[in-house]
């Protein structure tokens, strides 16, 4: 493991030197590092690159970490993994990710998640992204997430990209069976001429079924960032979806939350707010001896939290 390994992993994955429990650490597209415990055996696909992450059923309190670097330019990884949570598991993932290029060549991340859930299992799942690096080179980071959730499972998803990257496309796809429930918790800052688009579909497909989707970010410089959500009730379910986005500079944001009922007892809800800092939000804080500067990062990063 190279040393911007190790200073990627202590931005994204709580790193201190080691990882206690189960983990993987992918390094430039191969394994840096990996270990096993009784409850949670984590093997590669035979087929294509990645991980098959069992975890058996009942399993309680285990931390799993499965961070990913790249380290240099002209590296494109691609990942599949796939994670099986066995009945009534309740555990903890860690799936950071960071990209570093010191040249004129990109650096690119592509992880392919699928979790499934078996009866009752809660997941949560948190997921820091970043891009570093002295080079000219893009960084992007193009997660994809898929989930299926059994009869009154829960996944929590709670995800922020920090700074640095490019370019990011974050697609998000589930199936929620009766009872199941999906939270998700993204947070986005970009600056310069980053793009990022965040891309949510769900289908409440089983009754009392719900799903809560919330973005909040922050668009600084030049920056666009595009949201989408559709969430699609087929059944007596609830359903919210929520986009907050603050503007400075010449930053630039959409957001396009829809809703698909096909089910009179479906209770669906969207919203979507874009807009500055408030001035008198800044007034306040430079009363308190903040400078303009000082007070809007203030903001930002209580608005982010």
């Amino acid at each position: 493991m190279n040393k911007i390994t190790e200073t990627l992993l202590r931005i994204v994955s709580e790193y201190d030197g080691d990882f206690k429990g189960a983990f993987n650490i992918r390094e430039d597209g191969m394994c840096a590092g990996r270990q096993s415990t009784e409850n949670v055996r984590i093997e590669p696909k035979k087929d294509k690159p990645g991980l098959e992450i069992h975890i058996k059923p009942g399993t309680k309190g285990e931390k799993i970490s499965i961070p990913a670097c790249v380290t240099r330019g002209n590296v494109d990884d691609l990942v599949y993994n796939d994670f099986f949570v066995g009945e009534g598991a309740d555990v903890t993932i860690v799936a950071g990710c960071g990209v570093h290029t010191d040249s004129d060549d990109e650096a690119r991340h592509n992880g392919i998640h699928r979790f499934v859930l078996d009866k009752g299992a809660h997941v949560l799942y948190t997921e820091k992204h970043i891009g570093t690096g002295s080079g000219t080179g893009a960084r992007r980071i193009d997660p994809v997430t898929e989930v299926e959730l059994a009869e009154d499972a829960t996944l929590e998803m709670d995800t922020v990209q920090i700074k640095g990257v490019d370019s990011t496309i974050r697609k998000t796809t589930g199936t929620l069976a009766a009872r199941a429930t999906l939270v998700v918790r993204e947070r986005i800052m970009t600056d310069g001429y980053e793009k990022a688009e965040t891309d949510f579909e769900v289908t409440l497909a089983g009754e009392d079924s719900g799903a809560d989707l919330i973005s909040r970010s922050v668009a600084r410089g030049n920056s666009h960032q595009m949201f989408r959500s559709v969430i699609k009730g087929e059944n007596r379910c609830t359903g919210h979806s929520e986009c907050d986005a603050i503007l400075a500079d010449n930053g630039t944001v959409s957001a396009a939350p829809a809703l698909e009922a096909s089910h009179v007892d479906a209770e669906l809800i969207h919203e979507a707010a874009i807009g500055k800092i408030a001035g008198e939000q800044i007034l306040k804080l430079r009363t308190l001896g903040l400078t303009e500067e000082e007070a809007e990062e203030k903001i930002i990063s209580g608005f982010l939290k």
